[in-house]
Parts: structure tokens; sequence; C-alpha cells
């Protein structure tokens, strides 16, 4: 967690799944669940926006910790069958303010 001033920015644990398999994740949570499409997956209370799930559908950003959690839960799925890496709160972060 990093303070600045009065803000909070929290960083949260990612999943990184293989290439291509994020996407197969969320069509088999979509298929478990019963919906639609994925905005369907909204109705069950996840506190995240549409547009967040686009982005993690479509693999341009990898996956919370929690959120693949939640989902996995809701869908029934057993995450330890699933072939993800946990990686560190800070990753990807440039260190030293580098580019």
């Amino acid at each position: 967690m990093l303070y600045y001033g009065d803000r909070v920015k929290i960083y949260r644990m990612r999943v990184k799944f293989q290439k291509g398999k994020q996407r197969k994740f969320f069509d088999i949570v979509i298929k478990k669940l019963n919906c639609i499409s994925l905005r369907g997956i909204l109705q069950f209370g996840l506190d995240v926006s549409y547009d967040c799930l686009k982005n993690y559908y479509t693999e341009r950003r990898l996956l919370p910790k929690d959120l693949f959690e939640d989902l996995c839960h809701i869908s029934k799925i057993n995450k330890e069958d699933l072939n993800v890496i946990y990686l560190k709160d800070d990753w990807g972060q440039v260190k030293g303010g580098k580019s």
C-alpha cells in the first residue's frame, strides 16, 4: 500500500494465465453461471465495472487475485485445477522512477 498525501493506492496480487487461457476462463464462468454474455456476470454483485471486465476478458490486464477467487467461488470452479501463476503485489511497477 502506498500513500500519496491523503490518497491511498492499494496494490493487489494478480493472476497470470497462459496466453489465451484467461478468455477461456471467463467463457467457462459465463457458461457455468448461465449468463448470456460477459455483462451478465455483474448481476452476481461483483465490485468491478463492465469496462474492467472487458479488459480482463480481452487479456489487456491481468486478473486480480480476489476477483479470480470470487469468480471461482460463484461458478464452483476448483482454482487448483487451473494452471495459473500468482504475481506479487508490486509486479509491473517501474523501479526508481525509470520508464
